[in-house]
């Protein structure tokens, strides 16, 4: 698979050869749903808390007698029947939203997006990437320059002018290829990756 590779402008130089393991796979739309779902679930935190029908606050005297009224029995005002009562299967902050996903299968789901991100041109390369000075506003105006909105850049060791220059930029990420996610892959529009990075995901997902 041939990749795009840009010069210090963003203009299109010449290309580089990719390895067709990572970049040159069909693309398994099952897969790749599943494994993004899974990536959001496991996300998730059990933040969220209802009360049973012991936890509630009630009386505990019998609201009326038990017969003659014509009426319901009914024995506590906490009952999940009642307005203000307990809920029978309440949400617990322990709760558990995680999917599990076998190490295989994750790695070709990678593999798969690498290779139809390849195919829609959404992925270009550069030798390296770094700013002189950790500025949000010269990391904007040099994207702006080589024609990005919408980035995720993977390179192979985040240095620490680019990493304060782009925690601001609400388009931008910056992550290191062992920390490339399936959903900020597909999430933004183009994927800006250097070279050593490349070898590092061969060597991760080959």
């Amino acid at each position: 698979m041939e990749l795009k590779l840009l010069d210090a402008s963003g203009q299109p130089s010449s290309t580089v050869s990719a390895p067709d393991t990572i970049f040159g796979r069909d693309f398994n739309e099952a897969l790749v749903h599943q494994i993004v779902v899974a990536f959001q679930a496991n996300a998730r935190g059990g933040t969220r808390a209802q009360k049973t029908r012991a936890t509630v606050r009630h009386s505990t005297k019998k609201p009326w007698r038990q017969k003659g009224t014509g009426r319901a029995r009914a024995g506590m005002t906490s009952s999940p029947l009642w307005r203000g009562g307990g809920r029978t299967f309440p949400n617990s902050p322990d709760e558990n939203f995680g999917h599990k996903v076998n190490k295989k299968m994750y790695r070709a789901g990678l593999r798969a997006i690498f290779s139809q991100l390849a195919r829609e041109e959404r992925i270009v390369v550069v030798d390296s990437f770094q700013l002189e000075s950790p500025k949000t506003k010269s990391a904007a105006a040099k994207l702006k320059g080589m024609g990005f909105e919408s980035v995720l850049i993977i390179t192979d060791v985040v240095d620490e002018n680019v990493y304060l220059a782009t925690r601001n930029l609400a388009q931008v990420a910056v992550v290191e290829p062992r920390y490339a996610d399936p959903l900020s892959l597909i999430a933004y529009k183009k994927v800006l990756i250097t070279k050593p990075a490349i070898a590092q995901l061969e060597e991760m997902l080959g």
